[in-house]
C-alpha cells in the first residue's frame, strides 16, 4: 500500500462520523479534470514519500475514542491487492470504513462487501455512459460496464452508500446529469460537485469556469424524479 497522505480530521467525509482520510496512491483513470495530480500521475507519484503502514496504524491506536471512521481513498484504492487487509486490520481497531471509488473493479468491492470489509461507499459516477471511455482515458475496456456493475452491487448491498459527479462546464453537462440520475436510479442520495478551477491533470482545464449556482440548481431538480435525494457540494 502506498500511503500518498493522511488528513488527520474531517467532519465532512463520512456523514455523522469523526474520522480521518487515508489517500493512497495511483489511479487507473486519467481524467483531465482531476485535482489529484500528486498521487495520480507516476512521474508524480515517484517523488512522494509515503507513509509507512505502522505509522498509520499506531496513529489509529493512539486516536481511539476520538475517532469514528477512516475513510479511503485516492487516486483508486481498489487497484491495490493488498485492499481487503488493510480494511481488516483498520475494522480490527474498532473503526468504520468509507471507501471512495471510481467503480473500476467490482471484483474487489464485491470481495469487500462479501466480507464486511466497508460501511460506506461513495461512488464516483464520471459522467454519461457513453461518454465514459473518451472521458477516463481508461484503458480497460467497456470501463462503463465495469462501473455499472460496481453500481448494482451497491444497489443489491445492505450499507450506506452514495453517488456524486463532478459538473465541469463544456464536459459534464446537464444532458449527461439527467442520463447518470437515470442510472444511478435508487440511489439513497446523489451529490452534484461544481469543478473548481485549479491544479489540474490537463493544465488546460485550470482555465474552465465553474458553473453558476443557478445552473448547478437546474441540474439538480431535473435529477430528483430519479433520484432519493440530489444535494450541491
Amino acid at each position: 500500500m502506498f500511503i500518498a497522505a493522511l488528513q488527520k480530521t474531517t467532519l465532512l467525509d463520512y456523514p455523522g462520523h469523526i474520522a480521518c482520510i487515508v489517500f493512497l496512491a495511483g489511479c487507473n483513470f486519467k481524467c483531465p479534470f482531476c485535482y489529484s495530480v500528486e498521487i495520480v500521475l507516476e512521474n508524480k507519484i515517484k517523488n512522494l514519500v509515503p507513509l509507512k503502514e505502522d505509522v498509520f496504524f499506531n496513529f489509529l491506536k493512539k486516536r481511539k475514542g476520538k475517532l469514528e471512521a477512516v475513510v479511503i481513498c485516492g487516486g483508486e484504492p481498489t487497484i491495490n491487492p493488498e485492499l481487503p487487509n488493510f480494511c481488516k486490520e483498520i475494522k480490527g481497531l474498532g473503526y468504520k470504513v468509507k471507501l471512495d471509488t471510481n467503480g473500476s473493479n467490482p471484483e474487489m468491492v464485491k470481495k469487500l462487501l462479501k466480507e464486511n470489509l466497508i460501511d460506506y461507499v461513495a461512488l464516483d459516477l464520471k459522467t454519461s455512459k457513453e461518454k465514459y471511455q473518451k472521458l477516463t482515458n481508461s484503458l480497460i475496456e467497456n470501463i462503463a460496464e465495469k462501473v455499472n456493475q460496481t453500481l448494482s452491487l451497491l444497489k443489491e448491498s445492505k450499507i450506506a452508500w452514495e453517488v456524486r459527479t463532478t459538473c465541469v462546464v463544456g464536459v459534464v453537462d446537464k444532458e449527461d446529469i439527467l442520463k447518470i440520475a437515470k442510472w444511478a436510479q435508487g440511489a439513497p442520495k446523489y451529490y452534484l460537485q461544481n469543478f473548481r478551477p485549479q491544479k489540474t491533470l490537463d493544465p488546460s482545464f485550470e482555465k474552465i469556469k465553474p458553473y453558476l449556482t443557478k445552473e448547478l440548481e437546474e441540474m439538480r431538480q431535473a435529477t430528483l424524479p430519479y433520484c432519493k435525494s440530489c444535494l450541491l457540494r
